[in-house]
């Protein structure tokens, strides 16, 4: 073995020693330790990488969302409608003070071609007569749109004119033609106001209070008539029933005392609530 001088050069052809234990080389140029962590990065890589394919599997599976869909438009479907509320409404019925509706067309019960396309058949190429020979006659007006006034408390009595007062008389089919003209009235739109109504004779004669109690007189063209005549319906605890408010005097009804129909002011009590409900009925004249 050659000896080494001191303090020559370093040999470079000489090898590196080895490690005396595992016989390997030593590597200096790699810092202990990042094996691991280049091998724990790549085992990240791969678990997001799997974790990526899955999420896109599941979302295109066509039966997963299939179903998806269906539960939804099944849920939208069944889901119920709520209908709104009717409007309020003025009394009507045997009330009278709704006229009935007579706005409706009337149809001859045949659809039209174009209806009948529409619903999946063919038209009739047969001619048809025109709409004016086939459409039936217009219905023919009442030959009476009078009314009675009828007391709840006594449905044999009505208001009946006697020498120009209102009195609550029974009138009926035994009574004579004239009895049971007096006591019918044509029910207007109020003359001083046309939410209310008012209860004409004609000839220009109408129902008024006169000294709180009703009578009939002829149309003088003054304001104080118009508020006289005028009388505002209020519902009652009476089936198809209502009060009459003066309208000139609120607080104070129509109703009968001693068969005689007054002006009163109210009274909570259920004499008075009987005594001035009143049904509005078909005319007896």
């Amino acid at each position: 073995m050659p000896e080494r001088t001191p303090g020559s050069a370093p040999d470079p052809s000489a090898r590196p020693t080895k490690v005396w234990e595992t016989g390997e080389t030593v590597d200096e140029s790699r810092v202990p330790g990042t094996r691991r962590l280049w091998l724990a990065g790549a085992l990240l890589v791969a678990v997001l990488a799997s974790t990526v394919t899955a999420v896109v599997v599941l979302d295109d599976d066509p039966d997963t969302s299939a179903k998806g869909k269906t539960k939804n438009t099944t849920s939208s479907a069944d889901e119920p409608l709520i209908p709104s509320p009717p409007p309020a409404t003025a009394p009507s019925g045997k009330s009278g003070l709704t006229a009935p509706d007579s706005s409706k067309p009337v149809t001859d019960g045949s659809a039209s071609p174009e209806a009948q396309q529409q619903g999946g058949s063919k038209p009739d190429s047969t001619p048809r007569p025109s709409k004016s020979a086939s459409a039936k006659p217009p219905a023919s007006k009442p030959k009476s749109s009078k009314k009675s006034v009828q007391a709840v408390n006594y449905p044999d009595r009505y208001w009946h004119i006697e020498r120009d007062s209102v009195r609550l008389d029974r009138v009926g089919s035994h009574s004579s033609s004239q009895t049971r003209d007096e006591a019918s009235f044509k029910v207007v739109p109020g003359i001083a106001d046309s939410s209310c109504v008012s209860f004409s004779l004609g000839n220009n004669r109408y129902l008024r209070h006169y000294q709180f109690r009703l009578r009939a007189d002829s149309h003088n063209g003054s304001e104080l008539f118009k508020q006289d005549a005028t009388f505002c319906p209020r519902p009652t605890g009476f089936n198809d029933a209502v009060m009459l408010e003066s309208y000139n005097y609120r607080g104070r009804f129509l109703r009968h005392r001693d068969f005689q129909v007054r002006l009163e002011p109210f009274d909570n009590n259920h004499q008075y609530r009987a005594d001035s409900a009143f049904r509005l009925v078909k005319g007896l004249g």
